[in-house]
């Protein structure tokens, strides 16, 4: 790994932490209540007139019903405005409908925090449906995953109570008072870099291009004009034409990052220099992606009373976020050895990147690129500023197990917290059975109910994964949309079910996935990965509010540690990898034997 990719990991992780330390602050105040007077008196009418309080919280069943509620009108909503855009305003393109599979597959993927997409944002979405439906899912999608991170967080710092908060209260403070505030001001900056934010319609732009064919000229009888000598005469040379499309980009940017969605408004998602068009840019948004998943690990120790542990879980979270950079950055700075065999000059210079720059923009090169990659899979962010398909197997591998372990490392916006608090459970109950003792953490014990509901939640995603995978390779529909043969065709699905079920939303970019069979099974593994995670982890929140809190004794496990942080990363990687070691085994990793074995 070279110098300079070692230099932007380490700028990147100081200015996030930075960055976290007072968003941690303001999380846990929006999550014990404890708001400013003002915007408490502002925000007391809205309530009243909404017929919910503050005062009145819920049990975890009517939380996860409340939850469900707003999600399933926002998937008919969603689902209705691609249905109908043709005939609504805001539509300078004129964008037909979207077919009923298509726009059943985007609804649910914006609805859970995934935001795959498989249509071309400019050519398929209307502004209004871009701004009316995509984007207000950012906010709920992310506001979602944080009320849920919050309930858990009350569920660990509660004693002997029946209920874990307001469902309608978190959503509307999380929205109004974090995510729109910062959408706002992270906007104005990308306008300022030049991120598009207009209504206008698309231009149509004269390019330097000549069009490489010529026809002969033709008379109004139809047969071909011929000068004195008996030549053809020619057309006159036609310049080529670039239709722009235009809208409100950095608006929709904004909270594609801070939320950790990922939906871009353009095809070409952050590799499109009008969503992402400079290095600064492309810095910010990386810190953005990972901005809230970092506080809510300052808010999560602030909630329970002890910063320490809120640094355990930040501790792990980087420990595996600096493995994956430093196992990818060097697979792709590396090459292609086909292309060294063949005489090819790979190294980095001063006239070139170096390396595997196949499918990765010049402008940012080796560097932010796989860190870029890495950032977006470990949070579950399907933004992506390069084809991840066009990696080195290896490299390619790295953003595929970051989404396979749960996407706990920093992960989306609240999922990534209460993931990893999952695992934390896991870990402290094998350490109890190392010891022979009634496990504990946070002075809650965790007893046969509460592993139940974790072994569950830690399943439901490598079934999906896995079984959603088994059935695209088997039937013929999910072999039709292979790009590529052999062993990357295996990746190109694998790849596709593992950020489908994990809620991610990136792609290998080279599967052929907007086709009844795909948006069907895909839509489908998005709303069970999301919600079948959900329900028991709230669950969870219920039972250990209902618990008494131990007082810490001698014999108690410290769970803030050096140990505990090394106990939690192990199970993370054992637990979370193991799953799906057979899968990669057929795909990245016989795809980069197979490289190798041709290269000599």
């Amino acid at each position: 790994m070279s110098t300079s990719a070692m230099g932007l990991l380490g700028l990147f992780l100081v200015m996030l932490l930075i960055a976290a330390w007072p968003t941690g602050s303001w999380l846990a105040r929006l999550c014990s209540g404890r708001l400013p007077a003002w915007l408490l008196r502002l925000e007391r009418p809205f309530f009243r007139l909404a017929g919910t309080s503050p005062d009145r919280a819920m049990r975890w069943s009517e939380y996860a019903l409340a939850l469900l509620a707003l999600n399933l009108v926002g998937v008919i909503a969603v689902y209705l405005l691609q249905r109908l855009q043709g005939g609504l305003p805001l539509n300078p393109a004129a964008v037909a409908a979207i077919s009923p599979d298509s726009a059943f597959n985007t609804a649910i993927s914006f609805v859970t925090n995934t935001n795959w997409q498989g249509y071309g944002g400019e050519s398929g979405m209307s502004y209004l449906t871009q701004m009316g439906a995509l984007a207000v899912q950012n906010f709920l999608s992310a506001a979602t995953g944080i009320a849920v991170a919050f309930a858990l967080m009350r569920g660990f710092a509660a004693h002997s109570t029946s209920v874990i908060g307001n469902f309608w209260v978190d959503v509307t403070r999380i929205t109004a008072w974090l995510l729109v505030p910062l959408s706002l001001v992270f906007a104005l900056l990308l306008v300022g870099q030049g991120v598009v934010q207009n209504f206008d319609t698309y231009q149509s732009a004269t390019t330097l291009e000549v069009s490489r064919f010529q026809q002969p000229k033709v008379g109004a009888d139809g047969q071909p004009v011929k000068d004195a000598a008996g030549a053809a005469v020619m057309e006159d040379a036609q310049t080529a034409t670039q239709t722009i499309a235009m809208g409100p980009v950095a608006s929709q940017e904004a909270i594609k990052m801070l939320g950790t969605n990922g939906g871009g408004f353009f095809n070409a998602n952050s590799a499109h220099p009008y969503e992402n068009p400079t290095a600064l840019s492309n810095f910010m948004q990386m810190l953005a992606i990972f901005l809230i998943p970092a506080g809510l690990c300052f808010a999560f120790g602030r909630v329970v009373g002890d910063l320490r542990h809120g640094w355990a879980v930040l501790a792990a979270m980087t420990v595996i976020f600096v493995i994956a950079v430093v196992a990818i950055t060097p697979a792709e700075q590396a090459g292609n050895p086909l292309l060294s065999s063949l005489g090819v000059d790979q190294t980095a210079s001063a006239l070139q990147a170096g390396g595997n720059m196949e499918g990765k923009e010049a402008r940012f090169g080796i560097n932010a690129t796989t860190l870029f990659a890495v950032i977006t899979t470990a949070a579950s962010c399907g933004a992506v500023n390069a084809m991840h398909g066009s990696f080195t197997p290896l490299g390619g591998m790295v953003p595929m197990v970051m989404m396979q372990l749960g996407e706990v490392v920093f992960g989306g916006v609240g999922s990534g917290l209460y993931g990893m608090l999952i695992f934390a459970i896991l870990a402290v109950f094998i350490a109890g059975l190392m010891i022979g003792r009634t496990p504990e953490y946070l002075g809650k014990k965790i007893e046969v109910h509460e592993m139940k509901l974790t072994s569950i939640t830690i399943l439901v995603t490598p079934i999906l994964v896995l079984a959603g995978t088994a059935i695209a390779v088997t039937a013929t529909a999910g072999q039709a949309g292979i790009g590529n043969p052999g062993a990357h065709g295996f990746s190109e699905i694998l790849y596709a079910l593992s950020s489908a079920a994990n809620n991610n939303g990136s792609a290998f970019a080279s599967l052929s996935a907007n086709t009844p069979f795909y948006n069907t099974l895909l839509g489908v593994v998005m709303w069970l990965g999301r919600f079948g995670v959900i329900v028991p982890v709230l669950a969870i929140a219920g039972a250990l509010a209902s618990k008494k809190s131990l007082p810490v004794t001698a014999g108690t496990m410290p769970t803030h540690g050096p140990l505990f942080v090394f106990l939690l990363i192990a199970t993370v990687l054992l637990v979370g990898l193991l799953n799906y070691v057979p899968a990669l085994a057929l795909g990245p990793m016989v795809e980069h034997l197979m490289l190798w074995k041709g290269s000599v």
